[in-house]
């Protein structure tokens, strides 16, 4: 990990046993995923700012720099119906919740817990295009058990594609000699909805 933590996430008192909190997507003011993610974390609220490391060339020098994997937005794991909805609200930079039909919409355990599992390894990986089609496999054995993502051809070799279905962003990472399974596909009833 780098001087600053791949995700940062803070513990909460809030919420019952009944009420489980869910993963959401917040959009953010450009260049400020970072702040935004500390001052959530300091109000006690769940929250998860991947970042990468990437070179960058100036004339006189190269340095390696962190930006966001997903421009524009924070993940936070809250109850919905919680005080701290209106608290992530009122963060300076945060615009609001990714909804569908009005109402934000959950993303899935497994889509974050994948992203979070790569980055803990240090593995390279890299954003491409978001896809929907191709073969849905699970990782078996490793560092990387139990990751889900869709297989494509590159170059030879395989590349395990790991999306955030609600905004359309993907990350990439090449899975030469890992063990991969099949994964069965969703029903349709279980995908989340295209926005507008």
């Amino acid at each position: 990990m780098s001087s600053y933590q791949q995700y940062l996430v803070a513990s909460s008192s809030e919420g019952s046993s009944e009420c489980r909190p869910r993963w959401y997507a917040i959009q953010t003011r450009a260049r400020h995923e970072k702040r935004i993610c500390i001052d959530l974390v300091q109000r006690g609220i769940h929250a998860f700012a991947p970042t990468l490391q990437q070179a960058h060339h100036w004339s006189d020098r190269t340095k390696i720099v962190e930006i966001p994997l997903f421009s524009c937005y924070v993940f936070v794991s809250l109850v919905i119906a919680s005080p701290q909805r209106l608290e992530v609200l009122k963060t300076a930079g945060v615009f609001r919740f990714v909804s569908v039909n009005g109402a934000p919409a959950e993303i899935p355990d497994c889509q974050l817990e994948s992203i979070q599992t790569v980055l803990a390894n240090n593995l390279p990986i890299s954003t491409c295009g978001f896809i929907q089609i191709g073969q849905r496999v699970r990782i078996r054995g490793g560092a990387l058990d139990g990751v889900e993502g869709i297989l494509k051809k590159h170059k030879g070799g395989q590349k395990l594609v790991i999306s955030v279905d609600l905004i359309q962003q993907s990350l990439e990472l090449m899975v030469e000699g890992y063990s991969i399974e099949p994964v069965q596909p969703q029903a349709a009833s279980n995908r989340v909805a295209v926005l507008a």
